[in-house]
This record gives C-alpha cells, structure tokens and sequence, in this order.
C-alpha cells in the first residue's frame, strides 16, 4: 500500500485512507513509477491481476523485465508526464507471468508524495480492442477512461480539497462512516443513486438508511452487514449482489466494497464504494434467456429430426412393408393392382420373408379394410380337426364338442381369410374347401343347415404346390382356384438393398422393446450382414439383431451370424476362380488385403481370442499384426 504522509487533523488523516482505499480497489490497473530510478514502487490489486504477478514480484521486477526493449518509448512517455502533467503514449507491451506478452496504453499523471515527484501510470490492457465493432466505440471507451482517470489522479495530489473534489466526481457511489457506523462524507453520485441529500444521509447510521431490508423482504440485521464488519475486523468486505433501497423505497442491485480506514494501527472507518448493476443484470439475463431458448431450441430440433426419421421410415413403409429395393417395389405394384378386386391370391415363398404383411398389405389396401382379417395357421391344425376349424360346428357334433363353434370362414365374413401353409391342408378337406371358394356356402360339421359367406382368400405357401400336385398331395382345381393372382415373395439374399434399412428398424425397435441405450451398426457390422445369405430370411435377420442386442457391451452391437466352423469360415466373398486360373501377384495380394480388411472389421479390430481375426482368418494373432503394419492396414481404409 502506499505510504501516505501522516497528518495531524483527523479529517486529513481521514482523507489519506480514502485515497489509498480508492488507489487499491479501482478497477483500472494502476502503477506508481519513481521516474529517478526508473522503478515501479507499487501497483494495485487490479494491475497484478492484469499480469498475473504478485505485489512483491512486480516491485522487485526491473522496469526492462515488464516492459522489454521498449525502455527509450517508456522514457519518453515519462519526459512527457513531467513535463506536461499528464500524458497517453502510443501502444507498449507489458509481459505477463505465463511469459506472455500483451499491446498495452499506458496513462499517466504527475503526484507528489513528501515533495518528491512521482508518476501513476494507468495500464489499459489493447488486446481485446478488436471486440469493438469500429475505432469511434473504442475511442469512446478511452476516453471514458481517461475521464476516469482525471478525477482518480487527484488521489495523489497534496491537498486535501482536491481530493475531496475528485471523490464528488467519480461516477461511483462513495461514502465514509465512522466507527459508531454513521455516515460522515457521500459524494453526489452516491446521492444520486440513494435518492438522497446530504441532510437525509450525514450523521446517520447508513445501514438503516438504504441497507436495512434484504432483496426477499427479510430484515438485514446491522450486525450481519459486511460494509460495517470492515470496521469490527479491519478487512476489506465485498459485496457481489445485494440490495440498496432508494429513498422511495424502490430497491436497486449493487455491488460494493467496504475497505476499513486504519490511521496509527487503529480502525477509525471506512469507505464504501458501490455501483448499480441493475444494467449488468439484465443483460445477463437476457443472455441467460438467450441461451435457455437456444437450447430448447436445440432439443426441439433434435426431436423434430428424431420424428422426421422415423416419419421417413414409416414412410418407407407400405402397409407394414419395409423397403425400397427393386423386388419390393414390385410387390407394391401388384398389392395396389390386386387390393381393389375380389381377387383370391396367392403368396409364395420362402418361410420368413413376410408372406403374411403381403396379406395384411392386401386388406388393408381393400375394400374390405374394415372387416377382420382371420388368419389360419394350416401346418399347426390336426388333421381330424381341419374342418371343425374352418367351417365350425354345432354342440354334440363329436366328442368333446360341448358347444356350438363358428368356423373361421365365419368369422372372415365379409373380410379376408389368410390360409397360411396352404399345403398342409389334408387331400380330403381340399374338395369341401374348393366348394366354399367356388359357391360361398358351408356346413357347420354335424349341421344340415347351408350358411352363406363372402369371404376372400389369400392364401401363403412356401412349398411347390406344381410339384406337390405331381405328387397328388394337393388338388390341381384348388390351385387354380387360388392362383388368380400369384404374387412372391423374394428371399432376403435377393433383397441385398434393405438389409440395412431392415437391420437398423428391427434395431431401433429391439432397444425399445427392451428399453436398452442407444446402439448404433457400425460399418463393419453393415459389411458382415450385407456379406451373410440369410437362409432364415427375415425372421433369422429379426433374432441376430435381437441377440446382437442382448450381448452388446460396452456400447457395441456383438452380431453372431451362424457361420460355419472356423477353419471354414468364409470372411469375404472372392471371385470365382476354377483350378486352371492363374492370377498376378498385385492382384492376389490385394484379394489377400481385402480377406484381412473383412476379418479385421467383422471382428471390431480385434486380433486376439475366440472372437478375434486371427482365428477367423485360421493364422496366429502375432503373424496377423506382422501382415498388419507391413501392408499399412487401419480401421475403415
């Protein structure tokens, strides 16, 4: 801290601690320069702040070790306040504690202190001039500063009544107390802030003037009060954000210091210094603002884009069909030519490419739409029990049948039948089903009594009805009368472009399904289902993603396709080549490269275990990293 000359009257005195306290707690960096030895003597706790130094450091510090080589610019700039008072210099650097060095402005004013001169040197840090949108704003700025810094200079000056002027000039709140807390000098901005004269304010407790309510409406106990706890321990006190009441008893936001005044080692007061913030505030609260509806803003979109996907997917979706490769978009045509006829239809394919969505597809594309669709699981209905299931029958009919039953042809009226395994129907049942298709009319078994249906069939199959027919397991006059309009379903080898558009809704509907976190397929993961023939279709396709699922750690998807044994395994799918071809060698080292890119992916990069490349690939883990790094391989090349 400065050392101030002592004085006999106590107003001096008094007026001696207020400038010490407003050199220490101004917020601009500030130095006082002994231009005789060219040596900083002290700074304030903004200054050491601003270059990361410590009061200590800074004041042993050679005046070349902060400023560098501009020693002959800084003695100019020192001639200048001499001679002239005051003074602005062009841009220097100050080094900072990191080694760092800024563009700094240095003011500075002429004192006398124990009639020796002395320089305060105000440094104003230029590297963030470029945040202000032109030169005239930064301009304003300085010369703000400046203003400033006229009315703070006057702290150094001798006279008592220049320092008492430079207090009513600042554009902070200050005031003194006593140690009984009343108040014994305001200055006119802290007037102006309270709404108050000096008559309202002088000789009172300043505490129970503007300070005696909290912001909730809580009494503020004096006792609680940091301004006069300065005082009681002889530390300075802050206040970040607390409330001061206005004379018409509106309250304004404020931050303040209270910096005890110590005269001969004893506590004789202290002088507050405030400032409303209430501008501070609101900026950053619409700040706050702004940034809360970015982020709802932010997860608002992320929503949106989740509901779009999944509206993209549903789009993707016909009837309960995913896909968009050539083979399906075929079956779309024929769903929208056949839906609005009466058409029966049949389906064929292999078991688990979704033969019964076809059907489902087909009624809900018809008129019919709003009637049940029945669906009959032919291969899971004993034979003795065939044509109770499909055309009902009255109570007594045979044994155990303790209560009339309707059929499913019944229960399909005015709807659709899906007869799914169409084959497995007994021979001696085919000629009772072929009456219904061609009449529309039944008997309940056991019942005499004719029943009129309007039924649709669609029936599904995943055998050769031609061939069953050679074999006389299925009538010829039955498949004609089912045939009308064939439609098949493609296995999904044949599917190779919605593998992974099916892949990653089954996914997406596995981890609801079992309320697992997020998984995504990697590439490689894309690679191997691409690669694996699916004799299980669909269906094998819905279980390994499923087990994937199950098995996942660590935020990987674990797909086991059912591959043959491991010395058999086939990682990637080589050309054909019959015993008499004879390949170059650039070309069957690039085979051999792409061979180890599929293990290597299909196994995550793993090299070692089990599960690892190596053992996919039949050679040791060592001998694989060798292969490695000599062909530079790396995940996703």
């Amino acid at each position: 801290m400065l050392d101030f000359q002592d004085s006999d009257d106590e107003w001096g005195r008094l007026a001696y601690w207020m400038r010490n306290a407003a050199f220490e707690q101004c917020p601009e960096p500030l130095m006082l320069l002994d231009p005789r030895e060219n040596q900083y003597i002290d700074c304030n706790i903004a200054a050491t702040e601003l270059l990361g130094f410590s009061r200590a450091e800074l004041l042993k510090m050679p005046i070349t070790a902060i400023h560098g080589r501009e020693l002959g610019q800084l003695i100019v700039f020192t001639e200048q306040v001499l001679t002239q008072g005051k003074a602005r210099s062009s841009r220097i650097s100050c080094r900072l504690s990191s080694d760092e060095r800024i563009p700094v402005e240095l003011s500075g004013a002429r004192t006398v202190i124990k009639n020796r001169e002395y320089l305060v040197v105000s440094i104003r840090d230029m590297s963030s001039e470029d945040l202000f949108r032109d030169r005239e704003a930064a301009d304003k700025i300085v010369r703000g500063g400046l203003l400033e810094w006229k009315h703070l200079q006057s702290i150094f000056h001798e006279d008592e009544r220049d320092n008492l002027l430079m207090l009513t000039s600042v554009g902070d709140g200050i005031y003194c107390v006593d140690t009984n807390g009343l108040c014994t000098f305001i200055n006119p901005a802290a007037q102006r802030l309270l709404g108050r004269t000096d008559n309202d304010v002088l000789g009172q407790n300043i505490h129970y003037v503007h300070h005696h309510t909290r912001e909730d409406g809580r009494h503020y106990p004096v006792e609680e009060c940091p301004i006069y706890a300065a005082i009681r321990d002889g530390v300075v006190h802050e206040g970040i954000q607390e409330v001061f009441w206005k004379h018409d008893g509106s309250p304004f936001p404020v931050e303040f210091t209270s910096t005890p005044i110590i005269s001969d080692r004893s506590i004789i007061g202290a002088v507050v210094v405030f400032r409303d913030i209430s501008e501070r505030l609101r900026t950053e609260t619409q700040l706050r603002d702004a940034l809360n509806e970015l982020e709802e803003l932010k997860e608002r979109l992320e929503d949106e884009n989740a509901y779009l996907q999944q509206e993209f997917l549903v789009e993707q979706r016909y009837h309960g069909i995913l896909g968009e490769s050539g083979v399906v978009k075929h079956i779309f045509q024929q769903i929208e030519l056949v839906a609005q006829t009466e058409a029966n239809v049949l389906i064929t394919g292999e078991s688990g490419t979704g033969k019964e969505l076809i059907a489902r597809a087909i009624h809900e594309a018809s008129p019919r739409h709003a009637k049940p669709m029945i669906r009959v699981n032919c291969a899971a209905i004993p034979h003795e029990l065939f044509e109770s299931e499909f055309f009902g029958h009255i109570r007594g009919a045979f044994t155990g049948a303790m209560r009339d039953r309707i059929g499913r042809f019944e229960l399909a009226n005015g709807g659709t039948l899906f007869l799914d395994e169409v084959a497995e129907i007994p021979m001696e049942l085919q000629g009772k089903l072929l009456r219904v298709l061609q009449e529309g009319q039944l008997e309940r078994v056991g019942e005499e009594k004719t029943r009129n249906v309007d039924v649709r069939v669609v029936a599904a199959t995943n055998k050769d009805l031609r061939q069953e027919i050679e074999n006389n397991r299925f009538r010829e006059d039955l498949f004609f009368r089912l045939n009308v309009f064939p439609i098949h379903s493609p296995p999904l080898r044949e599917r190779g472009d919605d593998i992974v558009l099916l892949a990653q809704y089954l996914l997406d509907q596995t981890l609801q399904k079992l309320g697992k976190p997020e998984l995504k397929l990697r590439q490689g993961d894309l690679r191997q289902l691409r690669a694996y023939g699916w004799p299980g279709n669909i269906r094998e396709l819905q279980n390994v993603v499923e087990r994937a699922v199950i098995t996942a750690r660590n935020g990987r998807l674990n797909l086991d396709l059912p591959l043959a044994s491991k010395g058999e395994q086939r990682v990637a799918e080589p050309d054909t080549v019959d015993g008499t071809d004879v390949l170059p060698d650039d070309e069957m080292q690039e085979r051999v490269r792409r061979n180890m890119l599929a293990a290597l992916d299909q196994c995550g990069w793993k090299l070692f275990g089990e599960d690892g490349a190596a053992a996919l690939l039949g050679i040791k883990p060592t001998t694989l990293a060798s292969r490695i790094k000599r062909m530079g391989l790396k995940p996703g090349a």
